[in-house]
């Protein structure tokens, strides 16, 4: 009697653990002959307030580790992602691109998480500064986490821009609440399979996949994210403008009617890492 083989039941990545939907909802995700693949977890408002409280509780731990520390556990995660590129690969082409076009966004992916963890201990004397004053005083400038920062990926480079998103604001010791695309979700849950085998603390990253419209106007509403990095359309943006005008949180918006260069140098910046940064600025008394 021939074998019948296992069906993967995907799962998303929330503090450090797999979890299915608290809804027990599920999308099908078809693969590019229009065979259905996967069912694939529909999260709900509820799960993103779950991976918020996942991510409060991780970012204290995350903020307090030294700045070489968390560029070694980044660089980490890019020999695993190298290490597994055929799988990432083989994850991208369910959306349809061809070999050559999977395998050249997984080493783009990886070249961008190295590009960041060489950052990671070094952003601090470009960004912070010691301020000259006309007085007997000290003056520092110095960076901070903001936070939660929520991430919301679009379809095109499902894995390549997610981490384009991602990757700057966890170099700067935030913590991330990211919803992955919606049309080509099954890279990220990979990608959440590697995190959890990684050095990365359980909570630091949490990655939910579903459907926008349902998600977007939490992501905007929520008061405990602190910062929103999104590729979204003309009324997303408003959403979350409007949203994060009410709660006081950071935008970084790309608009998705735009051509995104995600594979060019301009992706990848020293201040993709300052637009999630707070400044400190101190003074002390000369001689005190």
């Amino acid at each position: 009697m021939p074998r019948l083989p296992i069906t993967k039941t995907p799962k998303v990545y929330v503090g450090g653990a797999f979890l299915r939907s608290e809804s027990s909802r599920v999308y099908p995700v078809k693969d590019a002959a229009g065979n259905f693949f996967a069912n694939i977890p529909q999260c709900t408002r509820k799960d993103l307030r779950n991976a918020v409280e996942a991510a409060a509780k991780a970012g204290p731990g995350w903020a307090k580790r030294t700045a070489y520390n968390r560029g070694q556990i980044i660089y980490r995660l890019g020999e695993m992602l190298e290490a597994r590129a055929g799988e990432l690969a083989a994850a991208i082409r369910l959306g349809g691109a061809s070999k050559a076009a999977a395998a050249k966004e997984v080493a783009a992916t990886v070249d961008r998480l190295i590009y960041y963890a060489g950052w990671a201990d070094k952003y601090e004397q470009v960004l912070g500064n010691v301020n000259p004053v006309a007085a007997p005083y000290f003056n520092f400038t110095v960076t901070e986490p903001m936070g939660i920062v929520g991430v919301i990926a679009p379809d095109e480079a499902p894995l390549l821009a997610l981490l384009t998103l991602l990757a700057p604001a966890l170099t700067s010791g935030n913590t991330v609440v990211a919803l992955a695309s919606t049309t080509q979700p099954y890279p990220a849950i990979v990608l959440g399979e590697m995190l959890a085998t990684s050095d990365l603390p359980g909570g630091v990253v949490n990655l939910l996949t579903g459907f926008r419209k349902e998600l977007v106007p939490t992501f905007a509403t929520h008061t405990h994210l602190r910062a929103i990095a999104a590729v979204a359309n003309a009324d997303e943006r408003k959403a979350l403008a409007v949203g994060a005008a009410d709660s006081v949180k950071r935008t970084h918006f790309i608009k998705a009617e735009e051509k995104h260069g995600w594979f060019a140098d301009p992706a990848q910046s020293l201040y993709a890492i300052r637009d999630f940064l707070e400044f400190k600025t101190t003074w002390h008394p000369i001689g005190a």
